[in-house]
């Protein structure tokens, strides 16, 4: 009688421990959460305004503040081409839902070569995201937060993840010398390394930060048109890949400021 007993408290002490464990939440081992709750109120729309259309404000891509707060970063791409008559302006949407603010910007900076440009904004100071000095490696767990399809989802921020895939040149070789276009020569001179995800960007993408699950740190930025446009253009039908550049060539264009 004892040693059933003694059996049964042990069966009924494994059964309690197993249900505990089953019972935890999902995230106790999850980074991501915390990081997702530290990284969207630095995560601004990036679009146009023109006070003679309805509606006036237009969302087309993804931006995050860095610096002194009023300073966001994006692709070079996603700035729009301003019509001065019309008293147009780079816009900067924060999300708030019903309260969501729009504010007007001016570019401050532009790298062409590596598709970036930083615009400052003029309102309340934000929570900038800090850059990442850690080596990048392949395999390593990362995340990115944007406004995926923006025009139609709005101006909810939404996080994907995923991993770095592989590092890459910024231009992949092809079977004939002739068929290599004017840009892809002048990139052949000088390539830079760019990283390719295993996570899907959509149109909106553009300019998201790509983070550290973990620290919340950016160590790329998120390109779909330069950087495809480049890689695959060989391509009838462009593959899903996303590509992500490098944080560091945004820390030489903040620096230049």
């Amino acid at each position: 009688m004892n040693t059933l007993s003694k059996a049964a408290r042990y069966i009924r002490w494994i059964l309690v421990i197993t249900i505990s464990l089953s019972a935890s939440p999902v995230h106790a081992h999850n980074p991501l959460p915390k990081t997702i709750l530290k990284v969207k109120p630095s995560i601004v729309g990036i679009g146009l305004h023109d006070p003679r259309s309805a509606p006036k404000t237009t969302l087309s891509a993804t931006g995050f503040v860095i610096g002194n707060g009023q300073l966001v970063a994006t692709n070079a791409h996603a700035i729009p081409d301003l019509n001065s008559e019309r008293n147009q302006s780079i816009a900067v949407l924060v999300p708030g839902g019903r309260t969501s603010e729009v504010y007007k910007a001016t570019l401050v900076a532009k790298d062409d070569e590596h598709d970036l440009a930083i615009v400052r904004f003029q309102g309340k100071r934000l929570p900038p995201l800090s850059f990442s000095n850690q080596t990048v490696l392949e395999g390593q767990a990362i995340a990115f937060t944007g406004f995926p399809i923006g025009p139609v989802l709005g101006l909810y921020p939404t996080t994907h993840r995923g991993i770095i895939a592989a590092k890459t040149p910024v231009i992949l070789p092809v079977p004939q010398v002739g068929k290599l276009t004017a840009k892809q020569l002048k990139r052949m001179k000088h390539p830079f390394e760019v990283y390719q995800l295993d996570a899907t960007a959509y149109p909106g993408n553009s300019g998201s930060p790509v983070y550290d699950q973990t620290t919340g740190e950016v160590i790329a930025v998120i390109n779909k048109v330069l950087l495809t446009g480049n890689k695959e253009s060989a391509l009838t039908k462009p593959s899903a890949i996303s590509y992500a550049i490098p944080v560091k060539h945004l820390q030489e264009l903040l620096t230049s400021l």
